[in-house]
């Protein structure tokens, strides 16, 4: 079966009203590939998975899957296709167990025992995981790497033949995206197409075998693994017109001596975990980084005043009197210059009902009541087209639904809204989760000039190569507490896996880097 075509689409253009999400796309997969579908948000990636799922019809052009046209989800999962979609769907009140099985049956039967079930999704699930899990716990207690882990079991459970991954490691952090690797690796090997939508360079480099590259839904070209570089994939992804600006990174400026605009002492982010100091200087852009569950989350949520640690005291420097005051709440944090932004957009940061404008502004909505508390909107007029166009948000009408953009927009209304409150400190917590390379680059730029001026960043990524050249300093977390801080040219792929491992600065790697590559 190797080599042979199981999805073809030729000339397919698909419009939401006056948007025109995909206008000539073509594309083809073999069985037995890895193929990775690229481009920048709002590209039209999402859109193609979804028609190829069948959950989306095409307004032009042809589709087939296996050699059927594929006309609904039901139509693509009789086939041998399964998705997994961008936003984490589970069932939040259900088990493990019922999510993972769930649309498996048909109405009159039942596949499989049981027990043979309950032992199949024991093992998937502690081969992905990394850990054994309670099938019977309620998914809406666990974590949103675990509910994303669910997720993927649930479609590798049904053997599919074609294997759709829409931004499916955007939730797992580096050591679950090896894992990650391994199962596709497995797939593959069986003769299945595995399909990636991802906006992670070193990804693409290590898993794929090709890659098709959109810009603004138009199939632009089509890269082999040997070709697949970062260099490449800018070039075809990004107009003519922005490429001169697009710089490695932005060259990160030391701020040795400078005083601490935000402290924490004696902080404690679990119960078990030992506590630790942290500063944050006036002008400095602080990288966060950690494996999953080693404290780091919970540090970057106390110092926003997003969740109350399990000990210690966060600071902030005031700007008039230069006097620290103490920061146990959102509020207070809002009061004190600080800024949070989630990579969990779905839920802590959009308000879904709500319209773009609305979504961007709201965080400045205080500041802006005229008589009886009306909000004077006219007024965030200038900020809201400052904010759209300093981010390239690409959106319609300011009065659309928020839910109108591509994921990676959606995100980039978050970071809009913290610029908006002109705040002393930003703190992002895996803020380019989903968002493609370009708007990446456009997000360091846009912190590097807020640092400059005086401003100061906490920057949480699951992405190594986020921090390199441009953070001035990497904290890496390990069991529960910072374990180690680099600078200058510690900020490196070696030394900073190796404090994520929990290895001392003088022990050598003992596993292998070029599995993360």
């Amino acid at each position: 079966m190797d080599n042979e075509t199981t999805i073809r689409m030729a000339d397919v253009a698909k419009s939401f009203g006056e948007t025109k999400a995909l206008k000539k796309c073509d594309f083809e997969a073999r069985a037995g590939e890895v193929h990775a579908i690229v481009g920048e948000n709002g590209s039209g990636k999402s859109t193609m998975a979804k028609i190829m799922s069948g959950v989306l019809h095409p307004d032009a052009g042809t589709v087939t899957i296996l050699g059927e046209q594929i006309t609904s989800p039901v139509a693509a999962k009789r086939v041998g296709l399964a998705t997994i979609f961008q936003e984490v769907l589970v069932a939040e009140e259900a088990s493990v167990f019922d999510n993972l099985f769930v649309g498996r049956d048909g109405i009159f039967r039942s596949e499989g025992h049981s027990g043979d079930r309950w032992l199949e999704a024991e093992t998937i699930l502690a081969r992905l995981v990394g850990k054994p899990v309670d099938l019977d716990e309620v998914v809406g207690r666990l974590p949103l790497s675990i509910k994303q882990w669910i997720v993927i079991a649930r479609a590798i459970l049904r053997n599919p033949k074609v294997l759709i991954l829409d931004e499916s490691s955007a939730a797992l952090d580096l050591d679950s995206t090896i894992r990650l690797h391994g199962e596709i690796d497995r797939m593959r090997a069986g003769g299945a197409t595995i399909l990636i939508v991802t906006h992670r360079i070193a990804e693409l480099v290590r898993i794929a075998d090709r890659a098709t590259i959109l810009r603004d839904g138009v199939t632009v070209g089509v890269l082999e693994k040997q070709e697949i570089t970062e260099a490449n994939l800018l070039a075809m992804m990004t107009p003519s017109d922005r490429r001169a600006s697009d710089a490695k990174h932005y060259a990160a400026k030391g701020r040795d001596g400078a005083h601490a605009i935000l402290t924490a002492r004696n902080l404690a982010t679990h119960r078990s975990a030992a506590a630790f100091d942290f500063d944050l200087p006036r002008g400095a852009i602080v990288g966060v980084a950690g494996l999953d569950g080693q404290g780091q989350d919970a540090f970057v949520r106390a110092v926003a005043g997003i969740a109350q640690p399990f000990g210690g005291d966060v600071q902030v420097r005031s700007s008039s009197t230069g006097k620290m005051t103490s920061v146990g709440t959102l509020d207070e944090a809002a009061r004190a210059g600080i800024s949070y932004v989630s990579g969990d957009r779905k839920r802590e940061g959009i308000f879904p009902q709500q319209s773009i404008f609305e979504n961007l502004a709201i965080g400045v909505y205080r500041k802006n009541l005229g008589p009886l508390g009306v909000i004077r909107k006219p007024l965030l007029k200038p900020m809201f087209k400052q904010e759209v166009d300093r981010l390239r948000i690409k959106i319609g009408s300011p009065s659309n639904k928020i839910t109108s953009l591509s994921g990676g927009n959606q995100q980039k209304v978050l970071i809009g809204r913290a610029f908006a409150n002109d705040p002393k400190v930003i703190v992002l917590n895996d803020p380019a989760r989903g968002v493609d390379l370009g708007t990446k680059r456009d997000l360091y730029r846009e912190l590097r000039i807020f640092a400059d001026k005086g401003g100061s960043v906490i920057y949480l990524s699951s992405e190594i190569e986020e921090f390199i050249g441009f953070a001035d300093r990497v904290d890496v977390f390990f069991a529960g507490r910072l374990f180690r801080s680099l600078s200058g040219d510690d900020i490196a792929e070696e030394p900073i896996l190796a404090a994520m491992f929990g290895q001392s600065r003088d022990t050598s790697v003992e596993f292998d880097v070029e599995r993360t590559a």
